[in-house]
């Protein structure tokens, strides 16, 4: 019986420290991501503020000014995945 009691605490506790490594690497993919998610945020924010300076300068098409807007977001998109990966 105690043999018993014995083999399954044993059971329990190597269970335990095998699932403990992995905690750290989902800690650190979530941390990840919220950074690449925060640094998205401000890509478009960012981007915002490209459109209406350009439109501001009246110096480009609407759709040139698009086209920056995309540019600036799309840098931002490369951004976080340099982050992530």
């Amino acid at each position: 019986m105690a043999n018993g009691k014995l083999l399954f605490a044993a059971l329990v506790a190597s269970t335990l420290l095998a699932s403990t490594p992995d905690n750290s690497s989902a800690t650190e993919q979530a941390q990840q991501r919220r950074a690449g998610r925060d640094v998205r945020q401000d890509t478009r924010q960012g981007s915002r503020h490209t459109k209406q300076d350009c439109r501001a300068a009246n110096q480009k098409s609407n759709s040139q000014c698009r086209q920056d807007k995309r540019d600036t977001k799309q840098q931002g998109r490369q951004t976080a995945r340099d982050i992530k990966y």
